[in-house]
């Protein structure tokens, strides 16, 4: 075996092939660990092993310093990232070495098997780029792929469709990781790939979310031999405090290092994923219907990402980037903070904060009227962003706005050519985004910033495991609707991105970087990523006190979901505005948590303050490489 330390590989610049020499030891260590005895097996031991001690679940949610700052949902991939910002790697780097720790200890929310949106600051260009790394349908897939031959009706959403190879899209998050790094980066894919081929290796400690998430989806992954085997050893989800290896993924990834991104996007690999799609290894007892999808070869070897510019709009003299279709992200968030442009927004009494959360629901509710209206794969639709990112186009919107009195919703969508408060009848489609996903954010201290979020979309993606590779294919194209419809932006087209909502932002202030933020949620990302802007640049909180302040997520519905102590804090005061409040929760998840956001601030003498969840989904992990404490 090559033993080779990461602190000698990152603080140099290896050439590629050092670098993959270096990973075939790994490659080994992987190897190696698949043939461990029962009581180091997948899911933390033997059903008969002895119980381990429960792990401390506290996290370091908020951290200030300087040197570069990273922040994640979770504590391993966040020191993955902070680490290779401390050798001299920069954000690019970082963010793809993040990245791919998620995929490993954040199975059921990312990986290889995923796609995502990565948007990017280079400090020494002063330039915001934007990578689409969606996962795009197959070529061959039907206009009626999501109907029930049998019964001639769309098959029943969850557990039925996003459990089937018909939900998987092509992936993206390998082709994302690998143009990040030839684009912005300094270092090769294999050794950014490194840190998490150890990490799935050696494994890592089981925790309450990902022992619950498992449980969540007992009866879907136990539909799935190759997924129960893994995720649910002995018949149960991993037991919490235990250690969770996944050789398999550490023996793909050091495939993937050694090879390139190639090793996934043809060869034997490839014809796995593809077999998986069209004939799922479905358990005979289980009544899951599991249609095959049509994903071939073919379509995984013709996938690329697009390279974009970014969303922009100007908020309170600020620079506010964000992602294009085939994201709604930017388009939604620009057009709702264009709306509130035209308000002064306060905190400084409570009347004040109740008259502020009601525009922005407001706001939100008009600018989601847009969204389903108009925003679709723009290879596919011609989807009038500039318009939708107009101050003209939001002063006509915000015109329909009444201060005092909530709207009747679902409110229509803007009319185009802006006149007046025109509007034009539009039906808004079924929310059928997942709130699964998950998100980073990276600063470097030459001030770089990278806003990530990736995604395999249902907690558990589509329940599939490819066999003896490690990782859960996507269930993305359940973001298409449902039923085709030739006037829907987003209807099923072979080749096509589904629209997403994912939102990774960042923030300019004078040409530098002073916000990145994002977060998972399906479609509340986008409220999500609008209100914690709102808390910290108009309601006076700082970053932490904004991603940690309860939340209400109103998506152009007749009422607003929102977390039990949003309702508690406000629901008295929106009352006389109209504003009807339900707990947060739906047909998808019974958790009452809405997203699980990550910031980093960049302030006076490039004092970094990194912040992410202190509660939701376990609490999330904020470093800086040197603390200013």
């Amino acid at each position: 075996m090559v033993h080779v330390s990461l602190r000698s590989l990152v603080s140099s610049r290896v050439s590629a092939r050092r670098a993959s020499i270096a990973v075939a030891g790994v490659l080994v260590v992987g190897l190696v660990a698949a043939a461990a005895p029962a009581s180091a097996s997948p899911g933390g031991g033997a059903p008969n092993a002895a119980p381990v001690k429960a792990v401390a679940t506290a996290t370091t949610s908020t951290s200030v310093g300087y040197g570069g700052a990273v922040s994640s949902v979770d504590a391993s991939a966040s020191r993955v990232g902070l680490e290779v910002l401390r050798l001299g790697g920069n954000a690019a780097d970082a963010a793809v070495a993040t990245a791919s720790a998620l995929g490993v200890t954040e199975p059921y929310s990312a990986g290889i098997g995923g796609g995502g949106y990565f948007v990017y600051f280079d400090a020494k260009t002063g330039k915001v780029s934007t990578i689409d790394g969606r996962e795009k349908a197959p070529a061959g897939i039907s206009h009626d792929a999501f109907i029930d031959p049998a019964t001639g009706q769309p098959y029943p959403f969850t557990p039925q469709l996003v459990s089937s190879g018909v939900s998987v899209g092509v992936p993206g998050s390998l082709a994302t990781w690998d143009a990040a790094l030839h684009r912005f980066g300094t270092r090769p894919l294999g050794l950014m790939l490194l840190p998490s081929i150890l990490l799935a290796a050696r494994g890592f400690p089981v925790d309450d979310t990902f022992r619950n998430q498992t449980l969540d989806n007992k009866a879907r992954f136990a539909a799935f031999p190759d997924t129960a085997k893994l995720f649910l050893p002995g018949g149960d989800a991993p037991k919490v405090g235990s250690t969770f290896r996944n050789p398999d993924l550490a023996t793909t990834l050091a495939i993937i290092a050694l090879k390139g991104p190639q090793a996934f996007y043809s060869g034997p690999l490839a014809a796995q994923i593809a077999d998986v799609v069209q004939h799922p290894r479905k358990d005979p007892a289980s009544t899951l219907p599991a249609p095959a999808g049509t994903l071939t070869t073919a379509d995984l070897a013709a996938y690329s990402v697009v390279n974009q510019a970014p969303t922009h709009v100007d908020y309170r003299g600020l620079d506010v980037y964000g992602m294009a279709p085939s994201s709604s992200g930017g388009t939604t968030i620009g057009e709702a903070l264009n709306i509130l442009e035209n308000h002064h927004l306060s905190a400084a009494t409570p009347a004040d904060t109740a008259a502020s959360l009601h525009l922005y629901l407001e706001a939100s509710a008009r600018a989601f009227a847009d969204r389903g209206a108009y925003v679709g794969d723009p290879a596919f639709v011609n989807v009038p962003t500039d318009t939708l990112l107009s101050q003209d186009f939001a002063d006509a919107r915000d015109c329909t706005i009444d201060p005092l009195h909530a709207s009747t919703r679902p409110v229509a969508a803007g009319a185009l050519d802006g006149s007046g408060c025109a509007s034009v009848t539009s039906e808004e489609p079924a929310d059928t985004e997942n709130v699964s996903t998950t998100h980073l954010s990276v600063v470097d201290k030459w001030g770089n910033a990278a806003s990530y979020t990736l995604t395999i979309e249902q907690t558990g993606g589509s329940a599939m495991t490819v066999p003896g590779r490690g990782f859960l294919l996507n269930n993305e194209l359940t973001d298409f609707s449902a039923v085709y419809s030739p006037t829907d932006p987003n209807r099923i087209e072979p080749n096509k991105r589904p629209r997403s909502s994912m939102s990774p932002t960042i923030v300019l202030d004078d040409g530098k970087v002073t916000y990145v933020v994002g977060s998972p949620g399906g479609s509340t990302i986008i409220t999500t990523v609008l209100q914690v802007l709102v808390n910290r640049i108009d309601l006076g909180m700082t970053l932490p006190e904004a991603i940690a302040a309860p939340r209400a997520s109103q998506r152009n519905t007749a009422t607003t979901s929102a977390e039990p102590d949003f309702i508690t804090a406000y629901g008295g005061a929106l009352a006389p505005y109209g504003q009807v409040l339900t707990p947060s929760g739906d047909q998808f998840t019974s958790a009452a948590q809405i997203g699980a956001a990550t910031g980093i601030e960049v302030g006076p003498g490039g004092l970094l303050t990194a912040a992410a969840e202190p509660v939701r989904r376990g609490g999330g992990t904020a470093l800086v490489v040197r603390s200013a404490r």
